[in-house]
């Protein structure tokens, strides 16, 4: 395990340099073109694949860094270049999360490489567990996996929803119901291979922000796939219920859901993304704050435009230093005991959706067109108190942990 520090390595360094070179010259000059069109932006993931920025390598190895930095350098550069264009590309990662915090080493092995496919045949992959009827609140969940033991399949129902890259996937991994009576305890993921009948795309979402994105729900109708696709495997799960079960009985602790273990492990990393577009927001009104002329001199030198840019800059620095102590923590094993995890997300997405308003301020009229990136980057930073747990939900678990 490496020595926490704040100071980059060598290696460190040069990819974020690296990616930061790929988000200015190919991310940003086409985030409103595809932000407009509202299309995945299969030309620019193909060129993120032939470089080596979109592939199980690449993320693999920013996900054992051993500082724990990888993941949150490598998300805040690329959202620094664009929200929509930027979860396009990592979006698939969410659903390889879910495998690695559930799956046998076999699974890993099998699906995770054909969640990406590779530069001349790309592929993404989708993570489904929000319903229509169940967000944050992963206990009312409808759809059911039950167990053909005589064909050694599980049969899937239900309809689920905010599913990114959902229906266009060419692996589904969907959290599904195994035994109603333990709530959210009883609950499960799966991958769905390609082409399984009964798995289609429904409503394609039309978002305020990160446009670039696909969000679409995933209708399952009788959707068999093979034992081997539950991930953890039966003995594991039948183990697990049967220990959540004693526990119930005896009004033991609580025991995490699939769900619950994936979203623990990206929270950090959804931190990061916010802190990205933080900083582009802020380095957009850093930098038209000195050029812009009004009454003779560069606006900076108003007090009250110069004190929104000293507050954005030490939000988006403090921000971003609860990230990396989160992502540190859980590089290293040390458990979130004031849950550090839910504190950077909840904290660096209400500073992007804070530091993006205060730039289209500072950039007045021109703030509020489309011919200034800063009116995107507002948009797109309104998902992070949304999208896995909303903020309420971060403050919920927080107040949670420290009052016990």
């Amino acid at each position: 395990m490496g020595e926490f520090t704040f100071e980059l390595n060598e290696d460190q360094e040069q990819v974020r340099d690296w990616l930061h070179g790929f988000a200015a010259d190919v991310m940003r000059p086409a985030a409103a073109e595809w932000d407009e069109r509202e299309e995945t932006p299969w030309p620019i993931i193909q060129e993120a694949a032939k470089l080596g920025i979109y592939s199980l390598d690449f993320y693999a190895q920013q996900f054992f860094d051993p500082t724990g930095l990888g993941v949150p350098l490598t998300m805040e550069e690329l959202f620094w270049g664009d929200a929509g264009i930027a979860l396009a590309i990592v979006g698939t990662g969410l659903a390889a999360v879910g495998v690695l915090a559930n799956g046998t080493e076999e699974q890993i092995g099998t699906w995770v490489p054909q969640m990406y496919g590779d530069a001349n045949d790309v592929k993404v992959a989708a993570f489904c567990s929000s319903e229509p009827d169940a967000g944050s609140d992963v206990a009312s969940m409808r759809t059911r996996a039950v167990y053909d033991e005589a064909k050694d399949e599980w049969v899937l129902n239900g309809t689920k929803t905010w599913a990114t890259n959902g229906g266009i996937a060419n692996v589904h991994v969907v959290v599904a119901v195994v035994d109603p009576e333990l709530g959210s305890k009883g609950h499960a993921s799966f991958i769905v291979p390609p082409n399984t009948p009964g798995l289609s795309q429904g409503q394609k979402f039309r978002k305020h922000g990160i446009r670039a994105s696909h969000t679409a729900e995933v209708v399952l109708e009788d959707v068999r796939i093979p034992g081997h696709c539950l991930l953890g495997g039966k003995e594991k799960l039948d183990e697990r219920l049967a220990r959540a079960r004693e526990k119930a009985k005896a009004g033991g602790e609580r025991v995490k859901n699939a769900a619950m273990a994936t979203f623990e492990a990206s929270r950090p990393a959804v931190g990061a993304m916010a802190v990205g577009t933080a900083r582009a927001a802020y380095e957009v009104a850093l930098d038209y704050a000195k050029t812009r002329v009004q009454f003779g001199r560069p606006v900076i030198e108003n007090q009250g435009v110069a004190f929104q840019l000293a507050d954005m800059a030490t939000q988006i620095d403090a921000a971003r230093l609860l990230v990396w102590r989160a992502s540190w923590m859980a590089t290293a094993g040390k458990p979130f005991t004031s849950a550090e995890g839910s504190m950077s997300k909840l904290y660096a997405s209400e500073v992007a959706k804070k530091v993006t308003a205060q730039a289209i301020q500072i950039l007045g009229g021109n703030g509020y067109t489309r011919e200034y990136p800063v009116e995107r980057m507002h948009r797109d930073a309104a998902i992070y108190t949304i999208f896995e747990g909303t903020s309420e939900i971060q403050r919920l678990v927080i107040s949670r942990t420290i009052g016990k």
